[in-house]
Order: structure tokens, then C-alpha cells, then sequence
């Protein structure tokens, strides 16, 4: 039985957790308090009244506990708090562990990728032992067991072979990938197209311009991504079309929800502040705009997202864009 810990009682990492825990590992979630680990073995202790053959997970607020003979270690924290808790687990680690995320964003000040931070700061363990899991994944639905698919995507086509066995169940498909910088991008940067999608949805432009904002938007992806060094191929993918298209459905997308109700004239500091939950698309439209920026490349879509979040452009001005070809 494989020992896994998860580092970070959020919605999507709870989920993972009872995905592996069901798939027989033994797992052991972090939380930030023993009050909240305590909630959440409430929480699962009437779960299991209804759903007995649901495996339990161990939730503890005491991250030795958590890290206790671990031989994976998944990383369920939000985008921008990952370095952080990265040097909060650092003394626990062994060259020998292996470190999943499953953040999909940018590091705002940086630009760097999740994958790249861990490298960074935890110079023990080699490149090799980064895996990321990424794809079009609503919590909801899989915890409702509706069927969905993911890639797990790593430096050695080995080690991400051995991991993906751990994550793979009858209604959660996963297949592998060696681009692990593409199948990050795509995570990240279609959180800033969903944002731009609900835009269009709260300006009540219709799905015809929001196919055009979303096809001009994910090719200004798919140029900033290959001038990253990602393969092309990995944006027509799970990881990309697959995750753009859940993501910029509406309904459970917390990216699309934060673009309607800007649009519907919200304003972003109120909008987050109703939120219990994070939107990655806000922070990596940021990166996004100034990588962008630095490797001299046009993305005009993800421009004009960046400049109505954060310069104050009027949402209606989207309007005018699309009608202009987005030539701003």
C-alpha cells in the first residue's frame, strides 16, 4: 500500500485524496489547524454513513504526522501560496519522494511554473521526482462519480507511469505525458480565457463572439506557450482544448463566474471577497500579460483581460474589441 500525503485540505485536493485513498492507498491530508482536520473527519465520518464503502483519509494539522513515511507528496495548495508551503514541508522531504501538483497557475510575481518553484526549493530531490496531474477536473462532478480524465504529466516517462497507476480509477481515466511544461500552461493559462469567456457571458454578447474571444484567446495561449518551450500538440489535448472547454462552460467555473460578474460591473476586489474559493485565472492573467510582455510577443486577448481586471477598461470596451478584431 502506497503511503501518499496531501498538502493542503482544499476543494480539489480533498477530492484527489479520496480518489487514492479509493484506489487503496493510505492518505494523509495536512491541514492548516487540528480544528479543521477535525472538521473534516466529521465531515467524513457522515459521508461514510452514506457512502460505507468510501476509504477514510487521514486529516491532521501537525505536517510531521503528514509527511510521516510518505512516499508521494501531492500538492493541493493554491498557485500563489505553493512556494510557502513548499519551505513549511521542506525540512520532512527525502530525495527519494515524489511531488505531484495540482495547481493550475502561474506564480504572479515570477511567471514560473508550480513545477519549476519545487525544483527551486527543494534542490535534494531531481527533476525527475516533479509530476504534475492536470485536465478538465470539476471537483463536483467527480465527487458525484461522473466519468473524467486528466493527464499526469512528468520529466521521466517512468516515474510518471508509476504515479499515474495511483490516481487511475474506473471513472477517473489518466494518461501520461512528458511535456510538463505544456500540459502546466494549459492548466494556467485557460483560466485567463475563462475569465474573458464569462466576460462575454456578462456582457450578453452571445456564444458566437464567445467562440471568437475564445479561439483568438487560446492561440495567443498556444504562442505564448511554444515560445515557453511547450509542444504545440499538447494545447489540442486533455490538457488544453479538453480543460478550456470545461473551464469556459460557465456554471462551476470559479474563473468564469469572476469575468461575469466584472462584466455585470462588480468590481474585482468585491468580487474575490464574496469567493470562499480561489481563482487561479486572476493572478496568472498577471504573469501571463508581463511573460508575454518580456518575450515581445502579441496577445491581444490576453491583453485586453489584464487591462479590464487591473487598468480599469471598461468590460463594454471587450465589445469593441471583438468588433475590431482585437487590435488594441
Amino acid at each position: 500500500m502506497a503511503i501518499i500525503s496531501i498538502i493542503g485540505a482544499t476543494t480539489w485536493g480533498n477530492t484527489v485524496g479520496r480518489l487514492l485513498a479509493n484506489n487503496g492507498a493510505e492518505v494523509n491530508t495536512w491541514t492548516r489547524t487540528e480544528s479543521r482536520a477535525a472538521e473534516l473527519i466529521e465531515e467524513q465520518r457522515k459521508l461514510s454513513q452514506s457512502s460505507p464503502h468510501e476509504k477514510q483519509i487521514n486529516f491532521t494539522g501537525e505536517i510531521a504526522a503528514a509527511m510521516h513515511s510518505t512516499e508521494v507528496v501531492v500538492l493541493g495548495v493554491p498557485a500563489q501560496s505553493l512556494r510557502q508551503n513548499i519551505k513549511g514541508i521542506k525540512k520532512h522531504t527525502s530525495k527519494n519522494m515524489i511531488f505531484v501538483s495540482l495547481a493550475k497557475g502561474l506564480e504572479a510575481e515570477t511567471g514560473k511554473r508550480m513545477s519549476e518553484i519545487i525544483i527551486e526549493e527543494i534542490t535534494a530531490i531531481p527533476p525527475d521526482n516533479v509530476c504534475v496531474l492536470s485536465g478538465p477536473n470539476l471537483s463536483q462532478e467527480i465527487n458525484r462519480g461522473l466519468p473524467a480524465s486528466s493527464i499526469l504529466a512528468g520529466y521521466n516517462p517512468e516515474i510518471a507511469e508509476k504515479i499515474k497507476g495511483y490516481f487511475h480509477a474506473p471513472n477517473f481515466a489518466v494518461y501520461t505525458s512528458d511535456d510538463i511544461t505544456g500540459v502546466e500552461l494549459c492548466g494556467a493559462l485557460k483560466n485567463v480565457i475563462a475569465l474573458g469567456a464569462g466576460m462575454v457571458d456578462g456582457l450578453g454578447l452571445g456564444n458566437n463572439a464567445k467562440a471568437t474571444l475564445i479561439t483568438m484567446g487560446w492561440a495567443d495561449v498556444i504562442l505564448l506557450g511554444v515560445s515557453l518551450g511547450a509542444q504545440s500538440a499538447t494545447f489540442y489535448g486533455l490538457a488544453g482544448f479538453g480543460d478550456l472547454i470545461t473551464t469556459c462552460a460557465g456554471s462551476l467555473s470559479r474563473n468564469h463566474y469572476v469575468g461575469r460578474e466584472v462584466a455585470s460591473g462588480r468590481s474585482l476586489a468585491e468580487v474575490k471577497a464574496s469567493m470562499s474559493n480561489i481563482a487561479e485565472g486572476i493572478d496568472t492573467t498577471t504573469a501571463a500579460y508581463h511573460l508575454a510582455d518580456k518575450l515581445g510577443i502579441e496577445t491581444p486577448v490576453i491583453n485586453l483581460i489584464y487591462r479590464v481586471l487591473f487598468e480599469s477598461l471598461p468590460p463594454v470596451e471587450i465589445a469593441n474589441g471583438l468588433k475590431h478584431g482585437l487590435k488594441l
